[in-house]
C-alpha cells in the first residue's frame, strides 16, 4: 500500500506542477531556504547528515570504507583550502573543470557543455550562492531525474587529500561551484563512486531535462556537419569520444594525444577559407584540462597560417587548457561516436528559435502483469505497456525531399546507477511502432501484435536509455516499450520529441479502468421454474449466506432468490471464459491473460490495477485459479458500484474525509478498489 499511495502522492504534486525547474522536487525532503535560514539564525555551518563526510559517502568498493583508495581523506570545506574561496569567479567557464581521481571525465564533459548557456546553467546551479552574504555552509543545485526536475542540499565540506581536492577542481584553485555540483550529483546517485563511468548524454540529459541521440562516426549520416552547426545553434550539448578495444586502452593517449575511452566536449563548428576552398573544423575539449590534439589545426600548427587574420584571432587559441579545433574530416576519422542532447521548449533561450515539441510518460514493468519481454516471447509480448501517439503536420524542408514527420522517442530505465552498489547492471531495454487506426483508446491485441508488422522499432541495448530518430507519414502510432527478456521488473520513462512545434498529440492508452457488465435486475417472474424449485430445496428455511456483497440489495449478507440467481448466471459465464482461457486444462490462467479474460467479462482494466490482481490472486508462479478469477471480478463490479455511489457527476473523481476511509475500511468490501 505504501508503494501505491506514494505513486498516487507523485501524481498528484505532478498535477499542481511540482516537479519543473521552478518547483523541483526536494531531494531527502531538505528544504534548502528553510535549512539556510536556521543555520544563520543558530550561527552555525550546515552539516548534511543525509550524506555525511564519512567514507560510506565515498563509495561501496572501489572506494568503500575499507579500500586503500580512501585512506588519509580528509573532509575540509572551502575556506580551509584557500584563504579567498569564491563560488563563481568571472563567470562559469569551461575551465573551471578539470578532472581528479574519479573517473567520471563523461559528467565533467557534460558540465563544459553546461557553461556554453548561461540560462541553461543557471537552472543546474542557482545563481546567488557565495561564500560571503549570509554564507551558512549550504548550497543546492538542481538536476532533472526520469522527468522530474528535483533540488539537490549539500553542505560544502569536500573529500581532500594532501590538503588538495580529491575530485574535479578548477584550474585556479580558489573556485568552487563544479567540486559542489558533482558532490550534489554524487548524493543523488547514493555515492561519488556511483559516478565512476558512464556517457556524457547522462549529463546532458540530467542537467536539461532534454533527449539525446547518438551518432556513431563510422556510419555518420552526409550532412553530420551541419546538423551539428544547427545542435550548436539551439543551445543543444555534444559529447564525442573514441571508442577502447579492450581494457589496456582505457585513457591510453594516442600518438596524436586523443585519449581513448575518454569522453570530451564538441563545443563549437566553423567553415574557414583555407588555400582556396571551404574548411569544416570543430573545436573540442578535454576535460582533463590539458592533453590536447597535435595533428592538422592542433595550437599553433601551420594550418593557421592559410587563413585571414580575422578569422584566426576569432577562432585560434594556444593556451594549454585542453581546448583545440581539427578538422571534421579527422574528426569523423579519430572519434567513433558523437552524441547530441536535444533541449525541450522550456530550456531554449531565444523565442525566435525553433524547439522540439515534447511529452512524456512514466511506467512500470511487472512480472506476472506488465513484463512482456520483446516480440519474441509471443505469449507475453501483448501484455507490455502501449502508448499512442498522433503525428499530424509534416515536417519544413525534409532532408530527403518526402513528406513525414520526424520525432524522436527515448525510453530510460529508472534508478540505475543506486543499483551499481547492488552490483546489478542496466536491463537490455527497446521499443517497437505499430500503425493504430480504427480503435478509440483500445489496446492493440494479440491479432494485431503477433500478425501485422511493426513500422518501426529500436536496437535492444542495456543503456540507461534508448533513443531513436524516425520519420513516418501523420497519423496514429502505438509505442510498445519492453526489455529484450520477459518477467524482468523496472520503471521506466517514455518521452517522444516531435521536431514540428505543437504538431502531436500523445495519449496514453487504459489509462481509466471501466465496467461495462449487464445491470439490468431480473424480477422472480424471469427466473425458471425449475431453478425455483431447486433454490427453495436446498435453501429451505435456512438463508444462504454467501459473501457477495454486490448481489446484495439490503444488508442482510444473505441472498434471495432473484440475487442467487443472478449469481448463477454470472458463475456460468465466468467459467465459460475461464475455460477458453484455459486451452490447457490446467485449472488455472496466465496472469497475462488476466487483462483479456477480464475484458471478456466486461471490466476494462489498466496496467496499475492488473498488477494490483497479480499480487492479491496470483500463486508464486504467477497463475490465477477459478476460485481467484470469481473473486476478483466480483469484487471488482462491487468497487465498481461502490465507487459510482460516492462519485458526484460523471467527474471520476471522490472525496472522503477521514471518518468516511474509517468507516470503509470496516466495511465487508474494504477500501482496496480506491488504492491501486
Amino acid at each position: 500500500m505504501t508503494s501505491t499511495a506514494n505513486r498516487l502522492a507523485r501524481k498528484q504534486d505532478r498535477e499542481q506542477g511540482i516537479g519543473t525547474n521552478e518547483s523541483p522536487v526536494k531531494f531527502s525532503q531538505q528544504d534548502y531556504d528553510d535549512l539556510r535560514q536556521q543555520c544563520l539564525k543558530s550561527n552555525r555551518l550546515f552539516e548534511d547528515n543525509t550524506f555525511p563526510a564519512e567514507r560510506k559517502t565515498l563509495g561501496y568498493k572501489e572506494l568503500g570504507p575499507y579500500s586503500p583508495n580512501t585512506k588519509g581523506v580528509v573532509w575540509k570545506r572551502p575556506n580551509e583550502l584557500c584563504s579567498d574561496p569564491q563560488f563563481i569567479l568571472d563567470g562559469a567557464t569551461r575551465t573551471d573543470i578539470c578532472q581528479g581521481a574519479l573517473g567520471d571525465c563523461w559528467l565533467l564533459a557534460a558540465i563544459a557543455s553546461l557553461t556554453m548557456d548561461q540560462q541553461i546553467l543557471d537552472r543546474v546551479v542557482p545563481p546567488g550562492q557565495s561564500f560571503t552574504e549570509n554564507y551558512a555552509g549550504i548550497f543546492h543545485f538542481k538536476f532533472w531525474q526520469f522527468g522530474n526536475w528535483t533540488d539537490v542540499v549539500i553542505d560544502d565540506r569536500l573529500p581532500t587529500k594532501d590538503g588538495k581536492l580529491l575530485f574535479v577542481h578548477s584550474a585556479e584553485g580558489s573556485e568552487f561551484w563544479s567540486p559542489l555540483l558533482e558532490k550534489a550529483y554524487a548524493k543523488l546517485n547514493g555515492s561519488y563512486e556511483a559516478l565512476i563511468g558512464g556517457s556524457t548524454i547522462e549529463g546532458f540529459e540530467d542537467f536539461t531535462g532534454g533527449i539525446a541521440e547518438t551518432f556513431m562516426l563510422n556510419k555518420a549520416p552526409s550532412n553530420l556537419f551541419y546538423i551539428i552547426q544547427k545542435a550548436l545553434s539551439l543551445g543543444s550539448l555534444l559529447g564525442c569520444s573514441v571508442d577502447i578495444t579492450n581494457a589496456r586502452d582505457s585513457e591510453a593517449i594516442t600518438s596524436l594525444k586523443l585519449v581513448k575511452g575518454h569522453a570530451y566536449s564538441l563545443t563549437g563548428a566553423e567553415e574557414v577559407n583555407y588555400r582556396g576552398s571551404r574548411e569544416q573544423l570543430v573545436r573540442l575539449r578535454n576535460p582533463w584540462g590539458q592533453v590536447e590534439w597535435t595533428g592538422p589545426w592542433s595550437d599553433g600548427s601551420r594550418e593557421w597560417n592559410y587563413i585571414n587574420e580575422d578569422e584566426k584571432s576569432n577562432l585560434n587559441s594556444v593556451a594549454e587548457d585542453g581546448e583545440f579545433w581539427m578538422s571534421f574530416s579527422d574528426f569523423t576519422k579519430n572519434f567513433s561516436k558523437l552524441e547530441i542532447c536535444n533541449l525541450t521548449p522550456d530550456s531554449i533561450t531565444s523565442e525566435s528559435t525553433s524547439c522540439w515539441s515534447h511529452s512524456q510518460f512514466e511506467g512500470m514493468w511487472r512480472t506476472g502483469s506488465t513484463a512482456g519481454g520483446c516480440r519474441n516471447n509471443r505469449a507475453t509480448f501483448p501484455s507490455n505497456p502501449q502508448f499512442m501517439i498522433r503525428l499530424e503536420d509534416v515536417d519544413d524542408n525534409p532532408l530527403d525531399g518526402e513528406d513525414g514527420c520526424t520525432f524522436l522517442v527515448g525510453l530510460m530505465q529508472k534508478d540505475s546507477r543506486q543499483q551499481k552498489k547492488l552490483n546489478r547492471d542496466h536491463e537490455s531495454i527497446g521499443f517497437v511502432i505499430y500503425k493504430y487506426k480504427g480503435r478509440n483508446n483500445v489496446r492493440l491485441g494479440p491479432d494485431v501484435l503477433l500478425r501485422q508488422n511493426h513500422v518501426a522499432l529500436s536496437s535492444f541495448t542495456n543503456t540507461r536509455e534508448v533513443c531513436e530518430r524516425f520519420t513516418l507519414p501523420p497519423g496514429e502510432y502505438v509505442i510498445i516499450p519492453s526489455s529484450f527478456e520477459p518477467h524482468k521488473n523496472g520503471n521506466f520513462v517514455l518521452r517522444v520529441f516531435s521536431e514540428k512545434q505543437a504538431a502531436s498529440r500523445y495519449l496514453l492508452l487504459t489509462q481509466t479502468c471501466g465496467v461495462s457488465v449487464s445491470q439490468n435486475e431480473p424480477s422472480e417472474k424471469d427466473v425458471d421454474p425449475h431453478f425455483k424449485e431447486i433454490f427453495r430445496r436446498i435453501a429451505g428455511d435456512i438463508e444462504v449466506h454467501i459473501n457477495f456483497n454486490v448481489l446484495q440489495k439490503d444488508e442482510t449478507c444473505t441472498l434471495g432468490l432473484t440475487e442467487f440467481y443472478v449469481c448463477w448466471k454470472k458463475m456460468e459465464r465466468y467459467l465459460e471464459i475461464f475455460k477458453l482461457i484455459d486451452t490447457d486444462h490446467s485449472g488455472t490462467m496466465s496472469t497475462h491473460e488476466m487483462r483479456d479474460a477480464a475484458a471478456a467479462a466486461g471490466f476494462n482494466i489498466n496496467s496499475a490495477l492488473l498488477q494490483a490482481i497479480v499480487n492479491r490472486y496470483a500463486d508464486a508462479h504467477y497463475a490465477i485459479d477459478f476460485d481467484g478469477f470469481v473473486s476478483c471480478l466480483v469484487k471488482l463490479e462491487m468497487h465498481y458500484k461502490m465507487f459510482k455511489a460516492l462519485e458526484k457527476g460523471d467527474s471520476g473523481k471522490i472525496e472522503l474525509d477521514m471518518q468516511q476511509v474509517c468507516e470503509r475500511i470496516t466495511n465487508p468490501a474494504g477500501l482496496s478498489a480506491f488504492l491501486v
